[in-house]
């Protein structure tokens, strides 16, 4: 079986996270930055320590090699949601250039992570520019979806196409509305979650149109995450294998909409390590390799 980095539903064999005590190292440092970073509510320390045992617990037991990004001062507690400071591709890392400002020295971070480990590099995204991870996501080997959000700009999408066009990726742009606007943390993977080749998690009343057509020609089945489902991340769902999916606990309907389509739902507590900083499991990790067709 042939690994890629192109996939967002393959079989997980190796990928990035942060520890909550490595990210929110203690809750003097919860109590200093957790308004600013525009949380919902402060995340009490002990209780994310214990949610995120669990929550590694399940990844451990469906991935082969599990990175730790480290403890850095430069960083916020937002560092827990490492997806969004890199793009991973078969030729290397994208670096990412963080559209949200508190957020900038994460991308220099995860890349020293990344040559530690004998990762390569394949591209930064440079200012003006920028380009969140939360933004992008595979539809297929070939192809990669980006948002054109209050986090990830024009320039940034030029500048990645221009790293992914050498290697043969088409990238898709998703238009995507202003919604609560620039303070909020809205990516184009919080309302499109691939689960499987053919099968994709999605809030259709945020989505472009054309990219929702875009998946349909491509002859995807879309679960739809009802209204009341949304803002508790029931769209944020990560594959740990084709139709084996992880998502935060209490989205009821989502998870019968999915167990309906033949897929295995792994449910993890996340009230202080997801739902108040609005990052859910396609948040708090960075996949490097999958199991690729």
């Amino acid at each position: 079986m042939q690994h890629t980095a192109h996939s967002e539903f393959g079989k997980l064999r190796s990928l990035f996270i942060k520890k909550a005590s490595a990210a929110f190292i203690d809750d003097e440092t919860i109590q200093q930055q957790w308004e600013a970073l525009h949380y919902l509510n402060k995340p009490n320390f002990d209780s994310a320590i214990s949610e995120y045992e669990s929550f590694e617990s399940i990844l451990r037991q469906h991935a082969e090699t599990v990175y730790h990004l480290p403890v850095d001062n430069n960083v916020t507690m937002d560092s827990i949601y490492c997806r969004d400071a890199a793009i991973a591709t078969n030729k290397g890392m994208i670096i990412c250039n963080m559209g949200k400002p508190a957020r900038i020295n994460e991308p220099d971070a995860e890349k020293k992570a990344f040559e530690e480990n004998n990762i390569p590099v394949l591209g930064i995204i440079h200012t003006p520019g920028t380009v969140e991870g939360g933004d992008v996501a595979w539809v297929d080997e070939s192809t990669l979806a980006v948002g054109h959000t209050y986090r990830t700009n024009e320039t940034g999408i030029k500048q990645l196409k221009n790293l992914l066009d050498p290697i043969g990726v088409k990238v898709i742009v998703a238009e995507l509305p202003h919604y609560k606007g620039p303070s909020d943390v809205f990516h184009l993977m919080s309302i499109f979650s691939p689960v499987d080749k053919d099968l994709s998690v999605v809030y259709s009343p945020l989505m472009p149109i054309a990219f929702r057509n875009f998946l349909l020609n491509k002859n995807h089945k879309l679960i739809e995450v009802p209204d009341d489902e949304f803002e508790s991340m029931g769209c944020n769902v990560l594959a740990l294998a084709p139709r084996i999916c992880l998502m935060v606990a209490g989205n009821k309907k989502t998870k019968s909409l999915l167990e309906n389509a033949g897929c295995k739902v792994i449910e993890y507590k996340g009230d202080e390590i997801s739902v108040k900083g609005g990052g859910g499991p396609t948040c708090l990790t960075r996949p490097v390799w999958r199991e690729g067709s």
